[in-house]
């Protein structure tokens, strides 16, 4: 094959790269909702981490809200602190009490999350910045497979984004998709049916803390072998290369001596 043709090849695989790069940027522009680690489950508890990423090329993100609807009864949310940004967790009297998985019924709830950037903070204008905005909550509801968290998003310039379109059965995504988390089954063991307390969800964190850092140990562990392993193959070679050349070099000054 010619120069020519390798060319053109190398050409059309950096074009279909930078393609894809393009698309990837364009679908992840949406504020998501995200789990790292064990997936929630149906009447557990578990962390949920809303990812907002900046749009305005002129203006950064200063304020994020996020609305729990009331039928999910969330009675417990817990934020993690940021620096330079204030969080706030709102609770509302329910319409009408819910009555949980572990039979808890709730009279009040979560109804809305924000945070709101301090003085000198914010999410900087442009595409290059996001920020995760985590939560704890729970007791999740047993009898759906999803929950949504319709979002606001408002900028410094007073432009303010709804991220509260559902996404049809159909699984075609609207141009302003809510935030939402799929839930699990719940296991046999117990895991996820929660008592309604903080030290239920607690334990749910740290149980998937504990995970990620065996997985982490685990990784870490072979990686070391790998290298150990590399580094005994790199000492032998050296080693018959040394006995060789005393060999040769040996051999050589016998000779010259007969």
């Amino acid at each position: 094959m010619s120069k020519h043709v390798f060319k053109r090849a190398g050409f059309l695989a950096a074009a279909v790269g930078a393609a894809g790069l393009l698309s990837a940027g364009v679908a992840s522009a949406h504020v998501t909702a995200n789990v790292y680690g064990p997936q929630p489950t149906k009447g557990g508890y578990g962390s949920i981490f809303f990812r907002v990423p900046n749009e305005e090329k002129d203006a950064g993100t200063i304020k994020v809200e996020v609305t729990l609807k009331p039928e999910y009864a969330l009675s417990s949310v817990r934020t993690k602190p940021i620096p330079g940004w204030k969080a706030e967790v709102v609770k509302s009297k329910l319409p009408t009490p819910v009555t949980t998985a572990s039979g808890t019924q709730i009279t009040e709830a979560v109804t809305k999350v924000s945070w709101t950037a301090e003085p000198g903070t914010k999410i900087a204008a442009g595409s290059t910045e996001f920020q995760e905005f985590q939560i704890s909550a729970g007791q999740f509801p047993a009898n759906v497979d999803a929950i949504e968290f319709p979002a606001t998003q408002t900028y410094e310039n007073g432009k303010v984004v709804e991220w509260n379109q559902p996404t049809p059965a159909s699984g075609e995504e609207p141009e302003h998709p809510a935030p939402s988390v799929k839930l699990a089954e719940k296991t046999g063991d117990g895991h996820g049916g929660g008592h309604g307390t903080d030290s239920k969800a607690t334990s749910e964190e740290s149980r998937a803390a504990s995970s990620t850092s065996d997985d982490t140990a685990r990784w870490l562990g072979g990686a070391g072998l790998v290298v150990g392993a590399l580094g005994l193959g790199v000492g032998a070679g050296a080693t018959l290369r040394a006995r060789r050349a005393t060999a040769v070099s040996s051999k050589s000054d016998t000779e010259g001596t007969e």
